[in-house]
């Protein structure tokens, strides 16, 4: 999974930098979605491999908080992105003769720069609150990774307003983002719907469908996870692992394969430069 996700990252990147027609909005959000994926997968998926293969199951204290920094504030990146998607195929399917100019190079650029401000301040605060707190003697964290709340209950203190803030950001990020994504996505099924060809409209759907899955494979997992270190006292801990490992590593392994291959212009050119290599 790993290999797979970062080959198909690494090729969007890399066919979206030389293609000069592929500068456009949805290509360098999906620059972006490809970016932050491999960021995501490679902050967590070496150090699984390390614990699976090695049986390394320490980790240091400074590069356990790094890790908590990375998997939250490169998680709040890729919602944001996915909610700027949501918003450019709104315009694209909506307004179409007017999408090239509500939609610049600026605009890209700008709401690229607010998502990624966003998930580095708002998470920020985490690891500097973490840092300051006492730990238990016993600290070991039953899941392959450094999340928030796991790390948070190997504290020995009064943890509220670090759970306090988690909950705020959670649903303050995800909450906008969902909102967003379900408003741009409701507005082109009514668009679609409207389509005279049947054809058409099959192949929108198609399309609006994989995206959604993709979104949905992202979203339902971590909100599994955060919620259940809040609420699932009762969930059986090999589900609540499970769950944590999918968050991780499902999304940057489905989105080249989804937004990637699925899309014509990119899928045409890996197909000729697989053929070129050929005899």
């Amino acid at each position: 999974m790993y290999i797979v996700a970062v080959t198909g990252n690494v090729t969007i990147l890399h066919i979206i930098r030389i293609d000069h027609t592929l500068h456009e909005p949805m290509y360098l959000f999906l620059a972006m979605l490809a970016t932050t994926d491999l960021v995501l997968s490679s902050s967590t998926q070496p150090k699984m491999l390390a614990i699976l293969w090695f049986h390394d199951h320490k980790i240091e204290y400074h590069a356990c908080l790094i890790q908590v920094f990375f998997i939250h504030a490169f998680s709040s990146v890729e919602s944001g992105v996915l909610m700027a998607m949501a918003l450019d195929r709104y315009v694209a399917i909506c307004f179409p003769l007017r999408h090239s100019s509500i939609l610049t190079t600026s605009v890209v650029v700008k709401l690229g720069t607010a998502v990624m401000v966003r998930g580095l301040l708002w998470v920020s605060p985490f690891c500097f609150m973490i840092s300051r707190m006492p730990f238990c003697p016993n600290k070991v964290i039953p899941q392959s990774y450094c999340e928030h709340m796991a790390v948070l209950k190997l504290v020995c203190a009064d943890t509220k307003i670090n759970r306090g803030y988690g909950l705020f950001v959670a649903f303050s990020v995800v909450g906008f983002d969902i909102i967003v994504i379900s408003v741009s996505y409701v507005m082109i099924l009514r668009a679609v719907l409207r389509l005279p060809s049947g054809e058409a409209r099959l192949k929108a759907f198609g399309t609006c469908a994989s995206h959604i899955g993709v979104i949905l494979a992202l979203y339902i997992p971590a909100l599994f996870t955060f919620l259940t270190h809040r609420f699932g006292h009762h969930v059986p801990r090999v589900v609540h692992i499970m769950f944590a490992n999918v968050y991780l590593l499902v999304p940057p392994m489905l989105n080249p394969i989804i937004y990637g291959v699925r899309t014509k212009q990119i899928r045409d050119r890996v197909i000729r430069g697989c053929c070129r290599k050929g005899p």
